[in-house]
Order: C-alpha cells, then structure tokens, then sequence
C-alpha cells in the first residue's frame, strides 16, 4: 500500500477531485487552505502580496491504484501547469 499526498492550488480543486473521482479513488481526505512556497510556482500566503491557497489531499492506495494516480498527477500537471500540483507517494504500512 501507498499514502499519495497532493498538494494543488485551491482554485484547480474541482479540477482535480473530478480527475480523482473519474479515476476510480473513492476514498480520500481533503485540507484546505495550507500555505507554503514550492519550486514551480509562486508562494501561496494567502496574503496581499502573495494571495492564494493551496489544498492537499491523501488516499491511502493499493498497489494496483499506483500508477493510475502516478499517469492522472502527470496529466493533471500537463493540463493545468499553473495549479503548482505536486504528488508524493510515501511507504503506507497498514491501514487500520
């Protein structure tokens, strides 16, 4: 099993939990408003000098869900290079 962990721009959230959702992943679990600075795209402070928020979501996956959500993050990055999406996959030892 993996923890996938996204980490989005919140204005391309229907955008991406659409993708989610047509993909087959049921299950997940969203946070909304995070800040924070990345590589790719502006910082996200939520303030006037650097506005917007950014959302993350988890999904605990079984092995054969990987690579679908590994081709859906690089699609979704190809298709709105704006949205600073960044996927991880992290080690999921149990999921209780």
């Amino acid at each position: 099993m993996r923890m996938s962990f996204l980490i989005y721009c919140e204005v391309a959230d229907n955008a991406v939990i659409s993708a989610i959702k047509k993909a087959g992943i049921k299950g997940y679990t969203k946070l909304e408003e995070a800040q924070g600075e990345g590589t790719e795209t502006e910082p996200k402070l939520g303030t006037h000098c650097w506005p917007g928020k950014n959302n993350l979501l988890l999904m605990a996956l079984d092995d054969g869900q990987v690579q679908g959500v590994r081709d859906l993050v690089r699609k979704l990055k190809r298709d709105h290079p704006r949205a600073g999406l960044r996927g991880f996959l992290l080690p999921l030892e149990e999921c209780i």
